[in-house]
C-alpha cells in the first residue's frame, strides 16, 4: 500500500512538472520575457514615426519648406499609425485573455478532479 501511494505521488509530481513546463513555454510565447523587448521596440517605432510626421508638418507650415506631399498626408498617416497600434494592442490583449481563460479552465478541471477523488475516499 505504501509503495502504491509513493508511486501515485511520483506520477502526480511528474504530471505537475510536465504541466509546469508546458505553461512556462506558453507564457513565453504569449507575452512573457521574450516579447517585452519586441513590444518596446514596436512602441518606439510608432512614436518615432508620429514625431517625424509632426516635425515634417511643422517645418512645412512654420518654416515654409516645400515638401512634395499633400498637406493632409501627415495627418492621414498619423491616424493610420495610431489605428495600427490600437489594433496591435487589441490583438495582444486577446492573446492574454485567451491564456487566462485557459489557465482558469485548467485550474477548475484540476479542482473538480481533486474533489471527485476526495469524494471517493
Amino acid at each position: 500500500m505504501y509503495e502504491n501511494e509513493n508511486d501515485q505521488l511520483r506520477e502526480e509530481l511528474k504530471k505537475f512538472k510536465e504541466e509546469k513546463e508546458k505553461i512556462r513555454k506558453l507564457v513565453g510565447e504569449i507575452g512573457g520575457k521574450n516579447t517585452v523587448k519586441r513590444d518596446k521596440t514596436i512602441s518606439v517605432i510608432f512614436i518615432v514615426a508620429i514625431i517625424l510626421l509632426f516635425i515634417v508638418d511643422i517645418s512645412r507650415h512654420l518654416l515654409h519648406i516645400e515638401i512634395p506631399l499633400p498637406s493632409l498626408f501627415s495627418i492621414e498617416i498619423g491616424i493610420l499609425l495610431v489605428s495600427m497600434k490600437i489594433i496591435w494592442m487589441i490583438h495582444q490583449q486577446s492573446k492574454v485573455n485567451h491564456f487566462e481563460f485557459w489557465i482558469l479552465n485548467s485550474i477548475e478541471y484540476r479542482l473538480n478532479d481533486i474533489s471527485n477523488r476526495l469524494a471517493k475516499f
